[in-house]
């Protein structure tokens, strides 16, 4: 049957249609750029590998990467290396400095001093000067390198410096570095910041090959050339210590690589009898971790989450360590809560990163309690800020607190009278009520900020009707991984004679409740003992029997005896007038500096003739000379940040 063209179907395919929610302009995402990013999330892999990615067609180094490590063998000393891209205008105004000064921090040389920074061509690099370089670069690189055995590198500069020439050479233009190295770890390495800005003034763009394998390849041919290659003897001792370690090994990922289904062959390798014994030896230990299962003499079965259960391992053998090193043979019961589920209060045993690339720090808290607890910070958080000694105490977060009950049970009509509040606690024999007091204010200001709560008057705040949960989502909110207050600045040994109003006095004044028998709790009731006889040679407490009897309102006079002490010395060095400030009075002034006493941190405001020290509140460090202004009732101060008017 004859047939015309006409009559024939004929497809026109249309144009993709765009997703939903692009906008008119935008570029769809090509499928195979699509295709693309889901493989790159099975993890890197050279694209001029076997079965690999196409290589990447942008960036400096992607040919040098594809030629990096060729002669490499087997026997090649390994080098890890972890790198981060930041966008600078992302991360913060402070993100640079932040890290900077946290890599050149005490304690990361050899004998336990303070690291330094250096360069290309200087020992003593210039952070400052780095950074003030680097203020309209539009991102940053941040590198890890760790050498294997580079405590058997005769000089960690001279590898770091002959590695960063090379990678110029690779990625074919000078490059602006500064480096530290560590000792502090089991692990020498390095510390390399490196900035996004190529010699011609261009942003410096690294192709995605480069910073994957080229880089770690480059590193890996140098440490060999300068340590040499590793024996057979060291090869097989390395993959026998793998064997019974309870963390994630290269054993565990080479089971991994090969495994169909969850499934392990050992007989795909039969020539290689060295490996398959060493790969059976850890497949019985993973047996006894009831990580994997035996199905024959050559098949196994490994576990759905081995890898994360040998990650989390990992983990907690590094904390472990952590703390124990931290308590120095002090004997304590180690809590390894990373998120606190109760508040903890305790001194500050050690600090440092758990992330050293991403600046996520940790404390080891010696509690009051009896127990060292092990507690990771918010991302951000300044660990400057947070002395060893220190007193501190997290609350976690989403959880309702005693002061927003106290709030709620004494609310009459729908409001909160402070006046009230202190009528109360007199009545219940409250040891220093206007404290108590002060402590539910700050709270208040706090929510009121947050438009939880109003201040309708002085002492006068409208609450709503489901204040309890609106103030419990404000702290979820707020730090979804718990909330660090430094209560004291000063160890309890400086409080016992300080003079102002220190922490172990708060603690008298509320009853010294929850202190353990035993560990920093032990340490604690002694300093308190201290601490009640020096307040009675200042005639501020009395004996009477066995017991103690405190003056009224003792925090308040330790407070302003500080104040006055410290004002005297400020107006000496600045010439002018201090000016202590009454209840509800208000202060205005240009916020200069904040001052760190024993009774807390304050802020120094100056009108110009005068000057009056503020309780100090993170929400006024922003305003750091500027026009603010401040009411003080007791301990607590209400801060006025209104919007600068200005050209």
């Amino acid at each position: 049957m004859a047939t015309r063209d006409d009559e024939r179907l004929r497809i026109k395919p249309g144009a993709p249609k765009r997703p939903d929610g692009l906008q008119s302009g935008q570029r769809t995402q090509r499928f195979v750029s699509q295709v693309l990013k889901q493989v790159s999330k099975a993890g890197p892999k050279a694209s001029w590998g076997r079965g690999a990615r196409p290589a990447s067609s942008f960036g400096r180094g992607r040919v040098a990467a594809g030629l990096a490590g060729s002669r490499l063998g087997a026997d090649a000393r390994r080098v890890v290396i972890k790198s981060r891209y930041v966008v600078l205008k992302k991360a913060g105004a402070h993100s640079v400095s932040t890290h900077l000064r946290y890599i050149e921090r005490d304690g990361v040389t050899r004998d336990g001093g303070q690291g330094q920074a250096y360069g290309p061509e200087t020992d003593t690099a210039d952070l400052k000067a780095f950074e003030e370089r680097g203020k309209g670069d539009r991102h940053q690189f941040r590198f890890i390198v760790s050498v294997e055995d580079a405590g058997e590198l005769e000089d960690l500069r001279a590898y770091t410096r002959e590695l960063m020439r090379r990678m110029a050479t690779d990625l074919e233009t000078r490059l602006d570095w500064v480096a530290v190295d560590h000792w502090d770890t089991d692990n020498p390495h390095m510390h390399i910041v490196l900035r996004g800005r190529a010699a011609n003034g261009q942003d410096l763009v690294i192709a995605p090959d480069y910073m994957a394998h080229g880089m770690r390849t480059r590193a890996s041919e140098l440490a060999t050339e300068c340590l040499g290659p590793r024996s057979e003897l060291d090869i097989r001792q390395g993959l026998l210590r793998e064997v019974e370690q309870d963390r994630l090994t290269s054993l565990d990922r080479a089971l991994l690589q090969h495994a169909r289904l969850d499934r392990v062959d050992l007989t795909r390798q039969p020539n290689d009898r060295q490996r398959q014994t060493l790969l059976r030896a850890r497949l019985q230990r993973l047996e006894a971790m009831e990580l994997a299962e035996r199905i024959d003499a050559n098949h196994w079965r490994l576990s759905p989450n081995m890898q994360q259960t040998l990650t989390a391992m990992g983990e907690r053998g590094d904390i472990l360590r952590t703390m124990h090193k931290a308590m120095q043979g002090q004997q304590r019961e180690c809590v390894l809560e990373t998120e606190p589920t109760r508040p903890v209060i305790g001194r500050i045993a050690a600090k440092g990163l758990a992330d050293e690339l991403n600046d996520r720090g940790y404390l080891v808290v010696d509690g009051i309690d009896g127990r060292a607890h092990y507690v990771r910070l918010p991302v951000g958080a300044d660990l400057a800020a947070l002395p060893v000694g220190g007193i501190v105490e997290t609350k976690s977060a989403g959880r309702e607190r005693s002061v927003d009950r106290n709030i709620a049970g004494i609310v009459r009509d729908g409001l909160y009278r402070s006046a009230d509040h202190l009528v109360q606690l007199r009545q219940e024999g409250t040891a220093d009520p206007q404290a108590g007091v002060d402590a539910h204010v700050r709270r208040l200001e706090a929510l009121r900020r947050s438009g939880i709560v109003e201040r309708m008057v002085d002492g006068v705040w409208r609450i709503p009707p489901d204040f309890l949960s609106r103030a419990q989502a404000h702290d979820a909110q707020r730090a979804a991984e718990g909330i660090i207050d430094l209560r004291s600045h000063l160890p309890i040994e400086q409080q016992v004679r300080a003079q102002g109003a220190t922490w172990l006095d708060h603690q008298m004044v509320g009853g010294a409740r929850n202190l353990s028998p035993q560990g920093f709790g032990a340490q604690v009731h002694g300093a308190l003992q201290d601490r009640m006889n020096f307040l009675v040679e200042q005639g501020l407490a009395e004996r009477r029997g066995a017991r103690v009897v405190l003056a009224r309102n003792l925090l308040a006079t330790l407070r302003d005896r500080e104040l006055a002490e410290v004002g005297k010395v400020i107006q000496h060095q600045t010439g002018l007038l201090h000016r202590p400030l009454r209840e509800g009075e208000r202060a205005n002034g240009i916020y200069r500096r904040s001052v760190q006493l024993a009774s807390g941190r304050f802020a120094m405001l100056d009108d110009g003739m005068g000057f009056s020290l503020v309780p100090w509140r993170p929400v006024v460090e922003q305003r750091l000379g500027q026009q603010v202004s401040a009411i003080v009732r007791g301990s607590s101060v209400t801060w006025g940040l209104e919007r600068q008017r200005g050209r």
